[in-house]
């Protein structure tokens, strides 16, 4: 049996093709849509069976987050039936659930959590202004470090007067939020530059601000709203944004809560900081993306290529081993 790490995607990830990921008899799915009742949302089974996917209504974080959610804790059910699970990572708002999928808040108060974490994420910024994100590339198309690149992306945000800032460092890429205003300065400010025929910088469709200092205060009343979860030690390691660890020996729940509730949503999210960790102290046999989409494939590519983790320098070296027989990043939803 190989041993795994579990990267859970965020924010984002349920797109036009995730539709039907939900099957309605399953209990999570049941329950999930009878605590949305109860908070007077639509049922994510509707949601998730509509006709077609509208970004106005699948891509509101009350509606996107707990899709996610339930989307990622489903495919994490099947994992442990081929894998040994022994390192439990996230991107964004994917550690919540990363919390449920590990034992460290049962499935009704992790729920709970990124509903209402979801719902604050709605909510307008001082004075009614609207937030938004852009992404810009850190690496070129032979998945190499440009520093001139990060460079530009810190210069920028130091003229921003903190309007806006790094929201999610993902290694490769740079996720920047903030007001609208600010974020039009920014996209005109960094270079224009092309990778794989994209063109950067690019604006994200419902981007929200989550994880800079302008969503501080909506989050500590989220966290404030559902103070009475009940937290425990998760039974696999969890490596958080900082590269901090939780394991099923030494974790405080109070320490797990703090910085779940308050400590990753008002500051940077440093994804690759997270899977530098897990590849260095756990040497997994094979990096593991639950659905929904695969939207971390290429950061987790470029983070194993920085790394060199088995030897991998290249992006060259990289798809050479994963068109091998044992490939390093399995997608479940690809």
């Amino acid at each position: 049996m190989s041993r795994a790490a579990v990267a859970f995607p965020g924010r984002g990830s349920y797109g036009p093709r995730s539709l039907g990921s939900l099957p309605p008899s399953h209990p999570w799915v049941r329950r999930a849509d009878e605590l949305r009742a109860a908070a007077q949302l639509p049922p994510l089974t509707a949601l998730d069976g509509a006709g077609g996917f509208d970004p106005r209504v699948h891509l509101r974080p009350s509606n996107a987050w707990p899709l996610i959610f339930l989307t990622s804790l489903l495919d994490a059910e099947r994992i442990a039936d081929d894998h040994e699970v022994v390192v439990v990572i996230a991107s964004s708002t994917g550690w919540y659930t990363a919390l449920a999928a590990s034992g460290a808040l049962g499935f009704d108060d992790a729920f709970r959590l990124v509903q209402e974490m979801g719902r604050a994420a709605e909510a307008p910024l001082a004075d009614g202004v609207a937030a938004g994100e852009l992404i810009y590339p850190l690496t070129d198309d032979a998945w190499q470090p440009d520093d001139d690149r990060r460079a530009e992306v810190r210069a920028a945000l130091s003229q921003a007067n903190g309007s806006a800032g790094l929201a999610i460092d993902l290694g490769a890429f740079a996720v920047i939020g903030g007001t609208i205003e600010a974020l039009d300065r920014i996209g005109s400010s960094l270079p224009p530059v092309a990778v794989s025929e994209r063109t950067y910088p690019l604006r994200l469709t419902g981007g929200d601000g989550w994880h800079t200092p302008l969503r501080r205060e909506a989050a500590s009343r989220a966290a404030e709203a559902i103070g009475d979860l009940t937290w425990d030690r998760p039974n696999v390691t969890l490596i958080d944004d900082r590269g901090a660890r939780f394991t099923p020996w030494s974790t405080d729940p109070a320490d797990l809560a703090a910085q779940s509730l308050r400590g990753q949503a008002g500051s940077t999210y440093d994804f690759a900081a997270g899977l530098r960790v897990a590849l260095r102290e756990y040497a997994p046999d094979v990096v593991l993306l639950p659905g929904p989409g695969a939207s971390l494939g290429a950061a987790c590519a470029q983070v194993i290529v920085a790394e060199g983790y088995r030897g991998i320098r290249s992006r060259a070296e990289f798809e050479e081993a994963q068109s091998g027989a044992a490939p390093i990043l399995l997608s479940m939803r690809r």
